[in-house]
């Protein structure tokens, strides 16, 4: 007989965990405040871009609304889901879920999806300061608009490194006119259908589609919506701001300048940056940055804020915003045209990389590497075929979620859930692979097979970038670590070199990210505890990646893992017993 889960069960089941968790995260952490959060998700017709199309909101929001809290604190989401025909699960970015894996917010890793009409409560303590973000981790979801942003400050007893007037919030996304479960059944079809280049660019959730365009489908433009009136940023003038800016894309890479100033960059996914100052800061998908604005320009008119696309050659026109200098209008138009703004080469590889060399811990905050690793793993990126279907594949194999949560089946010894006699390659036969031709082998084999790490062991990850299946083309990989940081070693330039590259390795002040981007035809290197028990997922943050397959997951230390885990994350696959 199978038992009907009733909302009041799951509630009352839910309240049980969240005691437990209470009374862990204030054996651990102390003092920190609960702070809650009631959420509804649900569709609505929205214009962000001028265009109307459905668009999933939060209480009405998009993007959703900011988490603001201070380290220690614990933060609990009741979450409805309002959907009615989807599912949902929800990732908190950048937030290690230490203690409580089964929050992360990966469908098929750590939980089942909250089914529609159903309410899930996640709770979890944010023990570091810094600028984190929030998004949809089920399917490809997060291109129809479920993301927001997380601010976490530090205690009063202790300053950050550096001095700021004011703090503001800038999330940085593309935009596409279809819906993702189109774009999802084209990347799943044969023959093959590419998304293709994101419609618009939206700054703060706004963007400006010209309506005088052809639109490939009959949709509703309206260029005098209030849902697409630009962005602004109201500045003092002489007054200095925190930018807290992150990148949720689903596809592109992005420059992003303010047009006539500079922009030091202080902080990045948490840490502290020795400080460094840009005309335009690239950012990639699932990355955030802290920038130091000093409202130092002609305070009698307004400025361009842009956006565009690096690393792909798109058609996308950039995104725009307005700085506002106070008390001019702010929907006072700059006297310059919005071509004006500095906007890189999309194919300006070395600038991109530039920056990332230029990306140190802040002295006085550096937390060094361990001298060496106790584990080398090389994944090649490859773009390749499996019965026809195109995919993405490291050391040629496809990844795809079990229908059983990895967390779930590794606790109750499902051993039949996902494929536990397979480990995924360390390495790929690097001597005689060319990254810079078309693969040889176009097809790959898929699995939900996973890598075992031995607990607080050092983990060594390169990553490398090779040629796709069209000739003398390689892309930008943003790869997110979810449950951990990563010292982030070294980049380069072509095929990596086993016994020359590590020499150049920087252990002396690495900055240490959730988030690094590997460059065409390039590699990244990456070195990290697999101290935080739980099974985490490691991926391509572009939507269509990794939802065709370009992702890994680890697990470490999951006999430390509470052998109780939450009802609530139950319900799919062989959960569901």
């Amino acid at each position: 007989m199978r038992l009907k889960r009733s909302s009041d069960t799951v509630h009352v089941l839910n309240l049980m965990v969240l005691c437990f968790i209470a009374l862990f995260s204030s054996s651990v952490l102390g003092q920190g405040k609960i702070r809650r959060f009631n959420w509804e998700v649900k569709y609505e017709f929205r214009s962000p871009d001028c265009v109307q199309k459905l668009v999933i909101t939060i209480n009405g929001k998009f993007p959703g609304p900011t988490i603001k809290a201070q380290q220690g604190d614990t933060i609990v989401v009741e979450l409805k889901n309002s959907l009615m025909t989807e599912n949902v699960a929800v990732h908190w970015h950048g937030i290690r879920q230490i203690g409580t894996p089964w929050f992360d917010g990966v469908e098929g890793v750590t939980q089942c999806p909250i089914l529609p009409g159903e309410v899930f409560t996640y709770q979890f303590v944010v023990d570091r300061p810094g600028t984190y973000m929030y998004h949809s981790h089920y399917g490809m979801q997060r291109e129809s608009g479920l993301i927001g942003m997380i601010v976490v400050s530090p205690p009063a007893t202790e300053p950050e490194p550096f001095t700021n007037d004011y703090d503001r919030n800038v999330l940085l996304t593309d935009w596409y006119h279809k819906s993702m479960l189109e774009s999802a059944t084209g990347l799943a079809s044969i023959p093959f259908k590419w998304v293709g280049e994101p419609e618009s660019l939206l700054i703060q959730g706004r963007g400006r589609f010209n309506c005088s365009n052809d639109l490939t489908t009959p949709r509703v433009c309206n260029a005098s919506n209030t849902d697409c009136s630009r962005f602004f940023l109201t500045v003092i003038p002489g007054k200095t701001y925190r930018l807290r800016l992150g990148s949720l894309t689903s596809l592109s890479a992005l420059s992003f300048q303010i047009e006539g100033h500079n922009l030091t960059v202080v902080e990045t996914d948490g840490h502290y940056v020795e400080p460094f100052t840009v005309k335009n800061l690239f950012i990639y998908s699932g990355e955030t940055y802290s920038v130091l604005l000093k409202a130092d320009q002609n305070p009698r008119r307004n400025y361009w804020i842009t956006s565009s696309i690096v690393s792909r050659p798109a058609n996308t026109s950039q995104g725009t915003a307005v700085l506002n200098y106070y008390p001019s209008h702010p929907r006072r138009r700059p006297p310059t045209p919005e071509s004006s703004n500095l906007r890189p080469e999309w194919n300006d590889t070395g600038s991109r990389l530039a920056q990332s060399l230029a990306i140190k811990a802040r002295r006085g905050f550096v937390d060094t590497p361990p001298e060496n690793s106790d584990r080398v793993i090389a994944l090649l990126n490859t773009q390749n075929e499996v019965s026809g279907f195109r995919r993405w594949s490291v050391n040629n194999v496809s990844y795809h979620h079990p229908k059983t949560p990895y967390l779930i089946a590794l606790k109750q010894n499902l051993t039949d859930a996902f494929d536990w006699r397979f480990t995924p390659p360390d390495n790929y036969d690097s001597r005689r692979y060319d990254v810079f031709a078309t693969p040889q082998n176009a097809n790959a084999t898929t699995s939900d097979g996973i890598y075992r790490l031995r607990f607080n062991s050092t983990v060594d990850v390169i990553l490398q970038n090779a040629n796709t299946m069209n000739a003398k083309n390689s892309e930008t990989h943003p790869w997110h670590l979810h449950g951990h940081d990563f010292w982030v070693l070294g980049y380069g330039e072509g095929k990596f070199n086993e016994s020359e590259d590590p020499k150049r390795f920087n252990r002396v002040d690495p900055i240490m990210k959730n988030t690094v981007a590997v460059q065409p035809f390039g590699w990244t290197a990456l070195r990290f505890r697999a101290d935080n028990p739980g099974v985490w997922s490691f991926h391509c943050h572009i939507e269509s990646h990794f939802f065709m397959g370009m992702g890994i997951v680890f697990e470490s230390g999951i006999d430390r893992v509470s052998s109780t885990l939450p009802s609530s994350i139950m319900g799919c696959g062989q959960a569901k017993r």
